[in-house]
């Protein structure tokens, strides 16, 4: 089992920056692929992207349009989301999760071990 904390959210203005970080206990993070979700207040957790345990190969939700950048440090178990040219629909709690199923990379039921999450809110 694993356990997951993320960090790194906060108050920012349309156009801003967060990195948001998530710390994995134990030993095997390295053989996770992990991914980043989020949740906005009375909306359903959506899928944010994908990065697998090497880190070599990303996938993004289309509305990330290439604001955000998943990346990892195994020598560190810590994932990242860098967030860039935040808008006020990012406003969100985000997640991460390790994948467990390979059904697909982008449904939540494919994964399991959730943080607790970090509040992200973006003001116009």
């Amino acid at each position: 089992q694993v356990q997951l904390v993320e960090s790194g959210g906060g108050l920012v203005h349309t156009g801003g920056s967060l990195r948001l970080s998530c710390a994995a206990s134990g030993r095997t993070f390295s053989t996770y692929d992990m991914g980043w979700f989020r949740q906005a207040p009375g909306k359903e957790r959506e899928f944010v992207g994908f990065i697998t345990r090497s880190g070599g190969f990303t996938n993004y939700a289309d509305f990330v349009k290439g604001r955000f950048t998943i990346s990892r440090d195994n020598t560190k178990n810590t994932l990242y989301l860098q967030m860039d040219s935040l808008e006020p629909d990012d406003t969100a709690v985000y997640y991460c999760a390790v994948r467990v199923s390979r059904v697909t990379y982008s449904n939540v039921r494919d994964y399991r071990y959730w943080g607790q999450g970090t509040q992200v809110t973006v003001s116009s």
